[in-house]
């Protein structure tokens, strides 16, 4: 019964979003404010989907697709696949041994691996056991892996082999059921002192953005292929894995091996049936060099959903004339509002209209506030940091109630978030325009600069070191490290960076390695007495 409930309740969804545009398109004529179309069918949807409480169960949604349809592909990764049946038989097996195991503890449980089935089956068997999941990738140093699990508190960490095993168990007892604000998963980010901040999405948090998601793109049902370009311990991640399973889809993952061998990821891509493509811009540009990437090598291909940094124009409008039958999407949000906030089709009409490309406007039910050092709500035109309020922002960061009550706060009885970005509105829509601190987006990922400030600090030969984002087409390239050392030798340059780079990256994941190092006598200096950022970016 569950599973037919929770299959009508995405149809209506569905029928909801399509008589909200079509109202909107009514209305339009009457509109005083000459506001446009998306907007009135956001206003709708916000009378209509959120506050009506109709939300799509993702777990719900995905043991129906493994009665209805147990031998659809869920999962591709390489040479394994998945099926809705094994994942929903399996999951259950793991619910059980965990729920035997730890009883009423309800501590995270850690997954490590990287793109493998099996950490579907450990993301759902966990969530299926009353308990939230940390996604943990198999390319992070272990010292950082440890830092993880200490923070999280984590009752155990499973790897790929170890789930493996346990969800081919008989299943002797019964699942437990995961309340709606309860955390659903816990997702380390970098943090700014050099300790990683876990942040909690609730069930009820990732129920609203798999709802706004299913509404929105009007996904086929049993029928998609999603990219899955992001590894698990991403947020990004979470869009193409739960708005396919929530679908009936198939999840296609492209792993490392993969990514770093262009002819065989081209050739997996064209044999993929991608149709709906999830990924950082980064990674499209990395594939728009290929000329052959268009759409003769994804002929099924109907819409690229970007999320993560940010979209260049010509990105968009490369892809656009490569893809003439798909769509382009640009989204924005961090990982404390359920990866997405803001959504916007990037079409010829965006492309002439705008020199930087807008972000779009707020899943319904959420609002999005440009506001002032004082938290007053600025005119639109000016810039401001950005404050996220509604159903998708996470209760806070785990075992860090000092980080919680700095960043978020109650608004008008919603959970709210200050997220340190900046943008400001123009027409109606949010432009992102960077950060208020120091902290990027690099090739999709999070980094806080002063994590690898720090981490650097620890090194034995480094006095001081600054991190400095290498900057090209609004786009952070790449980290520049401006380092400070103890004492200097007749070690080159060349041997002193690749040195301070091999120790680092036992503390730190690849990505948020400098892939340059200047070595200085001292920093420039402000006039307040601090480091001259500014002057060392120029420098490099």
């Amino acid at each position: 019964m569950s599973s037919q409930i929770s299959s009508s309740a995405c149809e209506l969804a569905r029928a909801r979003f399509h008589a909200a545009s079509c109202a909107a398109d009514s209305l339009l004529s009457r509109d005083p404010y000459g506001l446009d179309r998306d907007v009135w069918t956001r206003r709708f949807l916000d009378a209509t989907l959120c506050l009506s409480g109709l939300l799509v169960n993702v777990i719900e949604r995905i043991d129906h697709w493994a009665a209805v349809a147990p031998e659809t592909i869920a999962h591709i990764s390489g040479d394994q696949t998945l099926t809705y049946g094994e994942l929903s038989k399996r999951s259950d097996a793991l619910a059980v041994y965990l729920t035997e195991r730890f009883g009423d503890d309800r501590s995270p449980i850690g997954v490590l691996g990287h793109r493998e089935p099996e950490m579907l089956i450990a993301f759902l068997g966990t969530a299926k056991s009353g308990r939230p999941y940390v996604p943990i990738d198999t390319l992070l140093p272990r010292p950082r892996v440890e830092k993880i699990l200490a923070i999280s508190r984590a009752a155990m960490l499973l790897s790929a082999e170890e789930v493996a095993q346990l969800s081919r168990r008989k299943i002797r007892g019964r699942r437990k059921f995961l309340e709606r604000n309860a955390p659903f998963y816990i997702l380390f980010t970098s943090g700014s002192t050099g300790e990683p901040k876990g942040v909690i999405i609730t069930l009820a948090c990732l129920e609203h953005f798999i709802s706004w998601m299913l509404a929105e793109q009007q996904f086929a049902e049993r029928a998609e292929v999603f990219l899955n370009q992001a590894p698990f311990s991403f947020d990004l991640s979470v869009m193409d894995l739960y708005c396919s399973l929530a679908t009936g889809g198939t999840l296609f993952s492209v792993n490392r091996d993969l990514i770093e061998n262009p002819k065989q990821l081209y050739r997996a891509l064209a044999n993929s049936g991608v149709t709906t493509w999830i990924s950082t811009p980064s990674f499209a540009r990395m594939c728009l060099v290929e000329q052959k990437f268009t759409e003769a090598m994804l002929p099924r291909a109907r819409r690229f959903l970007f999320c993560g940094e940010t979209l260049a124009p010509q990105t968009a409008a490369e892809l656009l004339g490569r893809f003439p039958r798909a769509q382009v999407w640009n989204m924005y949000g961090p990982t404390e509002a359920t990866v997405a906030t803001t959504s916007i089709r990037v079409d010829d009409s965006i492309l002439q209209k705008y020199s930087a490309l807008p972000v779009g406007r707020a899943m319904p039910g959420t609002q999005i506030l440009v506001v002032d050092q004082n938290c007053h709500e600025l005119p639109a035109n000016e810039r401001g940091g950005i404050i996220i309020a509604g159903p998708n922002v996470s209760p806070g960061y785990i075992g860090r109630p000092d980080l919680t009550a700095r960043a978020f706060f109650e608004r008008r009885g919603q959970r709210a978030y200050k997220t340190g970005d900046l943008a400001r509105f123009r027409d109606g829509l949010l432009f992102f325009e960077g950060r208020v601190d120091e902290q990027i987006k690099l090739s999709g990922y999070r980094i806080e600069l002063g994590d690898v400030e720090a981490n650097l600090r620890m090194l034995p030969a480094v006095r001081d070191a600054v991190v400095i984002p290498v900057i090209k087409n609004d786009t952070a390239q790449s980290l520049a490290a401006c380092v400070l050392l103890d004492a200097r030798n007749e070690t080159s340059d060349f041997e002193l960076a690749h040195s301070l780079r091999t120790q680092l990256s036992d503390r730190l994941p690849t990505y948020m390695l400098p892939r340059k190092f200047v070595f200085l006598d001292m920093f420039p200096m402000t006039a307040n007495g601090k480091v001259d950022r500014t002057a060392l970016a120029r420098s490099l």
